[in-house]
């Protein structure tokens, strides 16, 4: 059986707002820690079925940047989930509003800078 270390590194700034996130794997390729702006990280509590999450982003992380964060997390959602259930009809849903959310999204952006 191999094993597998997931390693992530914050530098919080003095209020304790993420300054720096940097994250290796030792199964990766790259030896050299990874600078990421956000993540999100969510773990199956079986014994109390909950989830237990961790997001955290710097303050370098835009704001569109964070829709583009949250449309492609919510569609690599939904393909683990069809992977997971093989339910289509429930996937393609979850892609369709990804999708809405993300228009949506830029739509508002963009009323925003013409106001």
């Amino acid at each position: 059986m191999t094993q597998s270390t997931i390693s992530i590194d914050v530098t919080l700034d003095d209020q304790k707002i993420p300054h720096q996130i940097l994250w290796n794997a030792s199964q990766s390729s790259s030896e050299e820690k990874q600078d990421a702006k956000a993540i999100m990280i969510s773990f199956w509590d079986g014994k109390e079925r909950a989830a237990l999450r961790i997001d955290l982003w710097t303050k370098e992380m835009m704001v569109d940047e964070m829709a583009d964060f949250y449309y492609q997390t919510m569609m690599t959602m939904a393909d683990t989930f069809d992977r997971a259930t093989h339910q289509q009809e429930l996937v393609g849903e979850m892609k369709d509003f990804a999708k809405q959310f993300y228009n949506k999204f830029k739509k508002n952006m963009q009323e925003q800078q013409q106001g």
